[in-house]
């Protein structure tokens, strides 16, 4: 409610004067004005937060007006939050080169089963440094300038040591999923089967990691043990009877002779009388032993394709080396080798296979061997000459080191097309 109070006590009368003792009545108006109960409703998150209502005491206030204090703002650097849609990319951090930093070894993952020991490989326990030296080159004059700028300028190996080199990896491939088996065989004898096969092993045991054994399963008195230095009189016999208790290769390893190259070989029965009851199931019996413990098995095979262990060599077979001598009547029966192979149902056996063509036979310079070599070339997957070498042509020890080069050579390349016809895994 608001009161205004008006009077005529200030009023001037007439004549100037004012007279200060005269009653004047008093004339008062009142206004009433209706305001609503309430203007605001203060929220409940403001409340409480709020100030309570305190009285003022107006005789607190001063005459000079309330005291007033000055706040200086000093502006600071305030970083900018760019919008949501723009974040920043954060780079991910390199990966590092391996497990092993300078704070300590990173953990490893742990397998939930336990490890057997071949899983502790030098490629996963010897730590390999980020930066490794090219190696020394090969060649004369290569390591010549090597030597010369202080191992400063590396120009590689020259041309003769790189193919060298391309040729010991296509023998020593790797191969997973078992035993790889070879047999070299002819329909006549004569034309260097023996001799071929020695060289075929030498070749790759002399390169390859793991370990070659040649077998002689020829029922007619073998001589594939006698090209080599021979260390135990045992044969494939003494295999078949103590097959039951040769647990491991130590075991095994003191029925067979090794040469130098590494190459292990088990001797024919020297019985003729014996030899030729050496059968099929004999076969079989020698062949699972020595899948326990050899990664490649070249086998020498008989005289013919009709003797008792000959079928059982075909069916394990994975690639087959026919051997051909250097006269019209030779190569007539290598390929009529082919035939019978394609007769009887070893059809892949016959494109994958790899013809030998030994030139240390008698005639061999009176025939075309271009011929010989473009008839086979129809047939089978390729054909490697095997020059002639008085170091072979006496039947008896071969000494792979002390055979010529072009014959080392040729034995190397050979051994490079077998395994290139090998399956490097097994799908059955």
């Amino acid at each position: 409610m608001a009161t205004r109070r008006s009077t005529k006590e200030d009023e001037p009368v007439e004549g100037g004067s004012t007279p200060t003792d005269i009653a004047v009545p008093t004339e008062s108006m009142t206004f009433t004005v209706a305001l609503p109960v309430q203007v605001h409703e203060t929220p409940e998150d403001e409340a409480a937060v709020s100030i309570d209502d305190v009285a003022i005491n107006p005789d607190y206030l001063s005459t000079a007006g309330p005291a007033t204090t000055t706040i200086q703002l000093v502006a600071e650097d305030v970083a900018i939050m760019p919008p949501p849609e723009e974040e920043p990319v954060i780079p991910a951090l390199p990966e590092p080169d391996d497990v092993y930093t300078r704070r300590g070894r990173q953990r490893p993952e742990v397998a939930s089963t336990p490890e057997p020991a071949t899983m502790l490989t030098p490629e996963r326990l010897i730590h390999t440094p980020k930066r490794k030296r090219k190696p020394a080159p090969e060649g004369f004059l290569q390591r010549l300038l090597y030597d010369a700028t202080f191992r400063l300028v590396n120009v590689g190996d020259s041309y003769r040591v790189r193919e060298r080199k391309a040729l010991d990896a296509r023998i020593g491939k790797p191969f997973e999923g078992g035993t790889r088996f070879v047999a070299v065989l002819t329909r006549k004898g004569g034309v260097g089967k023996t001799t071929i096969s020695t060289l075929l092993g030498m070749a790759m045991a002399d390169v390859r990691e793991d370990r070659v054994i040649a077998i002689d399963a020829n029922p007619d008195r073998g001589t594939l043990a006698e090209r080599i230095i021979k260390s135990t009189r045992a044969t494939v016999r003494d295999v078949v009877t103590r097959a039951a208790t040769l647990g491991t290769f130590t075991e095994f390893q003191t029925l067979v002779s090794r040469d130098v190259t590494r190459l292990d070989v088990l001797a024919s029965d020297t019985d003729p009388t014996v030899a030729e009851a050496f059968d099929e199931d004999d076969y079989n019996v020698v062949a699972d032993m020595a899948e326990r413990f050899y990664s490649v098995v070249v086998t020498d095979c008989g005289t013919g394709m009709l003797h008792s262990a000959m079928k059982a060599t075909l069916q394990r077979a994975d690639s087959v080396v026919v051997v051909c001598g250097g006269s019209v009547d030779e190569s007539r029966l290598a390929s009529e080798t082919l035939t019978w192979l394609e007769s009887n149902g070893y059809e892949g056996l016959v494109k994958n296979a790899v013809v030998a063509l030994n030139t240390a036979t008698h005639g061999t310079n009176l025939v075309k061997l271009e011929e010989i070599e473009a008839h086979f070339q129809s047939r089978v997957r390729d054909i490697v000459r095997i020059p002639y070498d008085p170091a072979l042509a006496t039947g008896s020890l071969i000494r792979f080191d002390e055979v010529r080069p072009l014959t080392r050579a040729a034995a190397r390349e050979l051994a490079a097309q077998v395994v290139d016809g090998l399956p490097q895994e097994r799908t059955a």
